[in-house]
């Protein structure tokens, strides 16, 4: 089967194609970017594979948490192409890429994914490797404090891989350890994952048309407090 992946939910954009046996990629840290590299990015890779959008068979997105820009341009960009071919799409979480590029990296089989969402909160998930060789969830992504985060992971697998943004953001007060020391080697999402995850979610029959491809913002509404006197 053939499958476009585009992600844009981080400071990172990256591109993957899997045409024939063969995979296509691109990946570019490129913050406030995204609108400017992302197409180019797609032009390419179906150049270098000599392969046309109606030819694929299906398109594959970023779905956040991330960046509210950067998974609304990924979206778009990915809505747009797949009604230009009548595509199917499949949303992939950016927290489970990352734990998948953990275990084709590293090989970790228990990863923590945190990424900085900013006003002093991280976005997280946990996963396992699952008999598929897949990074498995068996919870809905969050988004917390980081004070909070060994309530949160409680009884989890205490050896786990640390990947994200997050660690280092908040590394005073994130209140779990990874088991890799220092600033994580995985830092972003990409779309080469993605291939990996969505490949499964295809074959079990999760595609929707373009204009159901949906964002996952996890924070949905945002409250402000006025400063004193305002």
């Amino acid at each position: 089967m053939n499958y476009l992946a585009i992600d844009a939910s981080t400071e990172a954009c990256s591109v993957a194609l899997t045409y024939q046996g063969n995979v296509f990629h691109r990946f570019e840290l490129c913050p406030q970017s995204h609108s400017i590299v992302l197409l180019p990015m797609v032009d390419e890779v179906l150049k270098e594979a000599n392969c046309q959008l109606a030819e694929l068979d299906g398109l594959i997105y970023g779905q956040g948490p991330g960046s509210f820009t950067g998974v609304r341009i990924g979206i778009g960009v990915a809505q747009g192409l797949a009604f230009a071919a009548n595509l199917p799409v499949v949303g992939v979480s950016t927290l489970q890429a990352m734990a998948q590029q953990a275990y084709r990296k590293t090989g970790a089989i228990e990863v923590i994914a945190a990424i900085d969402a900013r006003m002093s909160e991280i976005y997280t998930n946990g996963f396992s490797l699952n008999e598929n060789k897949l990074m498995v969830a068996n919870q809905a992504d969050a988004v917390l404090s980081p004070e909070k985060a060994s309530e949160h992971y409680q009884g989890f697998n205490q050896q786990f891989y640390g990947v994200g943004t997050g660690w280092d953001a908040y590394q005073a007060n994130i209140s779990i350890e990874k088991s890799n020391q220092g600033t994580p080697d995985i830092l972003y999402p990409d779309a080469l994952d993605m291939l990996t995850i969505a490949m499964e979610k295809f074959a079990q029959g999760e595609a929707v048309s373009a204009e159901q491809a949906q964002p996952v913002y996890v924070r949905d509404t945002v409250s402000w407090k006025k400063l004193p006197g305002r």
